[in-house]
């Protein structure tokens, strides 16, 4: 898997819990540096929390792209973008995970659990991983957000 991205951080709630925890075994079993922000134990969690924490260390640049998992990716993906520079997308499918990285320059991928198969989850990771932005007429539209 040829990776664009050196520092890789994730977090989840309770929803997302064992999904995180198989996405960063995957990740790590392909020697990918990952850095678990949370929580470390399957109970009830504020996603809000966890999902600020993320972003802020993705717009400090501590971590390159985050991955946020929850029960549908939605409430994930709205507390993040409240932070400037963050572009986070809920992807569902390989296309959907792709164009936010060409065309929207995602920095997070969030992820539903609930939502999403296990094998899907991890396929979509990988591409969020791999794939670059365009650039081109599509930077302009990112610097309007």
């Amino acid at each position: 898997m040829n990776i664009l991205f050196k520092k890789v951080c994730i977090a989840s709630d309770h929803a997302g819990y064992k999904l995180k925890e198989i996405i960063k075994e995957h990740l790590i079993n392909k020697y990918i540096s990952i850095f678990d922000m949370g929580p470390f134990e399957n109970k009830s969690v504020d996603y809000p929390d966890y999902a600020k924490k993320l972003a802020k260390r993705v717009k400090a640049k501590k971590s390159d792209i985050g991955i946020l998992v929850c029960g549908s990716g939605t409430g994930m993906a709205i507390s993040a973008n409240k932070i400037k520079g963050i572009r986070a997308a809920v992807c569902y499918n390989i296309k959907s995970t792709r164009l936010s990285r060409q065309h929207n320059n995602a920095n997070i991928i969030a992820l539903g659990a609930r939502l999403t198969k296990k094998s899907v989850s991890l396929k979509l990771v990988e591409t969020f991983l791999k794939t670059s932005f365009e650039g081109g007429r599509h930077l302009k539209r990112i610097r309007k957000i």
